[in-house]
């Protein structure tokens, strides 16, 4: 007779990839309620940062990016705009909607006037600002990409960075082509994902097992 508490490998993967959505989400919670993005904070951000293929210098400064245009923003266009500030080695990413080509320029002239910033990606799009049920939804899309980025253990999902926009899949990171062909693979075949843009910054084999090695003797 089995033991009714005996797990399968499979069902233990499925136990950790719906732990790891559930995390995820919770972690997303915020951005739905909040003005400003969220900050790691203490052992979680070392931890983070540790993990990441950015130098920490990077990895600080884009989180000072990402406060500083939403603040901006924010100040200057309030609820005129639904508008996600993304940076990743301090090139910035900006998605959500905006109401007029005006704006949308404004917009990003006024992100590439930030500190620090060294590129922009323009992908905000002329509409009315999405509702919470949407957002909601796209937190859960990146979540699952998550989950199965993991799940795949092709590349290290720490590597890449997930914003979802209406149901659009954005991928970044400092990442090989291999990496990307791979995220970029899993994203596309995930539930709800109409479309998957890549905004990757590329990077050798050779740069990769450098900057992963020296992640693992900070260790």
């Amino acid at each position: 007779m089995k033991n009714a508490n005996h797990h399968t490998p499979a069902s233990r993967r499925q136990g950790r990839r719906t732990l790891l959505i559930g995390l995820l989400t919770a972690a997303t919670l915020p951005l739905l309620q909040g003005c400003f993005p969220v900050v790691a904070t203490g052992a979680a951000a070392g931890a983070a940062m540790i993990a990441d293929r950015r130098t920490s210098g990077a990895y600080v400064e884009d989180e000072g990016i990402e406060w500083k245009i939403t603040n901006r923003l924010r100040e200057r266009f309030g609820d005129a705009i639904h508008v996600n500030v993304t940076a990743y080695n301090r090139n910035v990413l900006l998605t959500g909607e905006v109401p007029n080509d005006n704006i949308r320029g404004e917009i990003e002239r006024s992100a590439a006037a930030a500190e620090h910033v060294r590129g922009i990606v323009n992908e905000t799009v002329v509409a009315g600002n999405s509702a919470l049920s949407a957002r909601a939804n796209d937190s859960l899309i990146t979540s699952n990409v998550k989950a199965r980025f993991v799940d795949a253990q092709r590349f290290s999902a720490h590597h890449v960075k997930v914003v979802t926009e209406a149901n659009v899949v954005f991928l970044l990171g400092l990442v090989t082509r291999e990496e990307a062909d791979a995220a970029t693979e899993v994203a596309r075949t995930s539930q709800g994902v109409r479309r998957v843009v890549r905004v990757f910054e590329y990077i050798s084999q050779a740069e990769a097992n450098r900057l992963d090695n020296k992640n693992r003797n900070t260790q």
